[in-house]
């Protein structure tokens, strides 16, 4: 189902946006020419698309979504589809090149393209400050903590790819914005004081312009509803899905009882959360704590 969705999103964001990329700037013309790389190399071997999704064990309908560029093969399907063409590893080169040349993780990026076509995006955060938000120090102080001995080259990539997440909040009102941060994202001292101070005063600001929203689950509310880090996603033209993310792994849930459940735990983490307004201070006095710190 997902892969369906997938599917039906990439073709309604073409069909919204005629010059907009598939993921945050990666342009879908790559998986274009895997496509129609595809398309010439099945007929001159004289195969239908049903007949070369029997033999890679895919059906009819996947190869002409493969051809069309409208979906990605995953690499064991392109690896079957190279040894049925004898096309000597060519379509399972391109394809590992296409997916290497995104500049998200690789768990991420489909999330990374979901996001570019959401209608609101509700996130819960038990440790660090939503990717969408965070700053460039705040981002380099994240990768370095969880890769210290990655060279710097690395790091600057992976703080770029961070960064270009914000764009989604570019437009004014579009996608609806909505956090719930646990206390302790606030109070963990990323990179040091200062690095602190400006994360959460650029929260603040985004407030202020009323581009976001942000609750705060206290310390006091005890043990939260929602156990990690979580996204819930809504969309004009599809169902609404769900993100659930652990240590170096996330899952994209389009099973609707899930999501359901997944809503329903968001929305307890929210009811007991501080007020958007109670929140606001909070994180502005917590933000003048670390320039207190800074400046001493």
């Amino acid at each position: 189902m997902l892969n369906n969705l997938l599917v039906k999103r990439g073709s309604y964001a073409v069909a919204k946006d005629p010059g907009r990329s598939g993921r945050y700037g990666q342009p879908k013309v790559g998986w274009e020419f895997f496509g129609s790389e595809l398309r010439r190399r099945r007929e001159s071997a004289g195969l239908t698309q049903q007949q070369l999704g029997g033999r890679v064990f895919c059906s009819g309908a996947y190869i002409s979504q493969f051809e069309s560029g409208t979906r990605k093969p995953q690499m064991e399907v392109a690896q079957r589809i190279d040894a049925e063409l004898k096309t000597d590893g060519f379509f399972e080169r391109v394809c590992r090149q296409l997916v290497d040349s995104s500049p998200y993780t690789r768990q991420f990026a489909d999330v990374a393209y979901l996001y570019g076509l959401a209608a609101t995006i509700r996130e819960y955060s038990p440790t660090f400050v939503p990717g969408v938000l965070q700053t460039a120090a705040y981002a380099r102080a994240v990768f370095l903590g969880g890769q210290p001995f990655m060279p710097e080259d690395g790091i600057q990539a992976r703080v770029a790819a961070r960064l270009e997440r914000a764009s989604i909040l570019e437009h004014p009102t579009d996608p609806a914005w909505w956090a719930v941060l646990d206390e302790s994202v606030i109070r963990r001292k990323i990179g040091g004081a200062a690095v602190m101070q400006e994360q959460l005063e650029h929260i603040v600001s985004l407030v202020h312009r009323r581009r976001i929203g942000v609750q705060v689950l206290p310390f006091a509310a005890g043990h939260p509803a929602v156990e990690g880090a979580l996204t819930l996603m809504t969309f004009e033209d599809a169902p609404p899905l769900a993100y659930s993310e652990g240590h170096r792994a996330g899952t994209v849930l389009d099973d609707p009882a899930v999501v359901t459940r997944c809503v329903s735990s968001y929305d307890l983490a929210r009811g007991v959360a501080l007020s958007p307004e109670e929140s606001l201070s909070l994180i502005e006095t917590v933000a003048e704590e670390y320039s207190d710190e800074h400046r001493t």
